[in-house]
């Protein structure tokens, strides 16, 4: 069962239980039987979005096999002081909108007691009296966002299973600071053409074979086929190259440009402050621009040429530069993972990380202050990776960021879009 069909399948649940009669209450849920009576009842004063209401709940006694059972609302939550809306609403306040649990706690409980910034924003309504205002605090929403990880955690077990046909997939690592100093790197895997991101891992280091091995080995239950995958775009990390090269030998590896770019940016600046040694003063910034500009449009055109033989031609340019033998050694040294994607049976392979996801990452988990350990920090991420299938891109285009899909979900580019089946539903808040 993959995520959507958990997704319905939690939302039937509720449904099914809002369906149900009274008469179809009379049946004892342990036996099956009809002989039932009514048990007297007991009121639960629980907060809404709108308030504190309060809902008598009624209870039955089956006769024949003497089992007590209440009757249960969708709307409630079992054994909570707060209904499912604000479940639901303290979860998404943090995951959609990237607030700290301080804050979402603020968010969450002026709305609800009508109380504190409430009142910032209707200045003449009355303060409600001590006695009758709302106390959820972030640990609370912590203790509901951590009972989501445990689902995601749960569900990772087909996962994804079934949606798309994944070939060509991108990775990528994040370190993050726990509490108490420890340091820890988020392992991600996403589909290059869906954007569809599979099972985080969270690991010791990026470096260690054994790390990208248990990433893949998640995603592999999740439902990626292994088989199936021809190329993988990676920062170069050499745990990485290890488990590629031994573990997935029949995929190619695609290098990261971006993480290129920026080491070859150092041989530049070297060879720019070599080339104005011994020059008069007011000559040292135009010539090293001038330098920086030759070097970066040579190295261009190699990384972004169009074939294997303009990129060949343009190696050569390079190294006829008085200074360009440090940069076209390094890019030789690269050369089997440099132009992958322009091979027609790797179509799809994009040529950069998922370096844009950490951005989204951040907003949602603060690089892992939130979090006091390794465990609840993972489940957390599960949680972020299920938000982030879920959740469609912006129509809009920003200045720096163009969306491929505007509009669209990773899930439903993948070809099994979610509906009206949430996250939310999917984690079963």
């Amino acid at each position: 069962m993959n995520i959507i069909q958990r997704g319905k399948a939690f939302v039937e649940s509720l449904s099914e239980l809002m369906r149900r009669t009274a008469k179809e209450w009379r049946r004892c849920p342990r036996c099956g039987s009809t002989l039932t009576h009514k048990n007297g009842g007991y009121v639960r004063r629980t907060w809404w979005i709108g308030g504190r209401k309060a809902v008598r709940v009624q209870r039955h006694l089956c006769e024949r096999c003497g089992h007590s059972y209440s009757e249960r609302s969708a709307l409630l939550v079992p054994g909570s002081w707060y209904a499912r809306e604000v479940h639901r609403m303290a979860v998404d306040q943090w995951q959609h909108a990237g607030s700290s649990l301080r804050r979402t706690g603020d968010m969450v409980r002026s709305l609800v007691g009508r109380q504190e910034r409430w009142l910032l924003w209707r200045p003449f309504d009355v303060a409600p009296p001590p006695e009758r205002r709302c106390k959820l605090s972030p640990g609370t929403i912590h203790r509901w966002l951590d009972r989501a990880g445990e689902v995601a955690r749960e569900s990772v077990a087909g996962q994804l299973e079934g949606i798309g046909a994944t070939e060509e997939v991108g990775t990528d690592g994040l370190w993050v600071r726990l509490r108490g100093g420890a340091k820890r790197v988020v392992l991600l895997v996403v589909d290059s053409v869906t954007g569809v991101v599979w099972p985080p891992v969270v690991a010791l280091g990026e470096e260690c074979e054994e790390s990208w091995k248990a990433l893949f080995e998640r995603a592999k239950l999740a439902g990626l086929e292994l088989d199936r995958l021809r190329g993988v775009t990676s920062d170069g990390a050499q745990g990485l190259v290890a488990y590629v090269s031994r573990g997935l030998y029949w995929v190619q590896h695609q290098r990261c440009v971006w993480h290129l770019w920026r080491n070859l940016g150092r041989t530049i600046r070297r060879a720019a402050s070599q080339a104005v040694e011994g020059l008069a003063e007011h000559l040292v910034k135009e010539v090293r621009e001038q330098v920086r500009r030759e070097l970066n449009a040579l190295v261009r055109s190699v990384i972004d040429a169009r074939s294997y033989d303009e990129a060949e031609q343009a190696l050569v340019s390079l190294k006829a530069h008085p200074l360009g033998a440090p940069l076209a050694q390094l890019l030789i040294e690269q050369w089997d993972r440099l132009l992958v994607y322009l091979l027609d049976y790797y179509r799809g392979l994009q040529r950069v990380s998922p370096e844009w996801y950490w951005r989204d990452f951040r907003l949602r988990l603060s690089r892992g202050r939130n979090h006091g350990s390794e465990q609840r920090f993972e489940r957390a991420a599960l949680v972020w990776a299920i938000y982030r299938n879920f959740t469609p891109a912006q129509w809009r285009s920003e200045r720096k960021r163009h969306y491929r899909y505007p509009g669209q979900s990773p899930l439903q580019v993948a070809g099994a879009p979610p509906g009206t089946i949430s996250y939310l539903d999917a984690l079963g808040v």
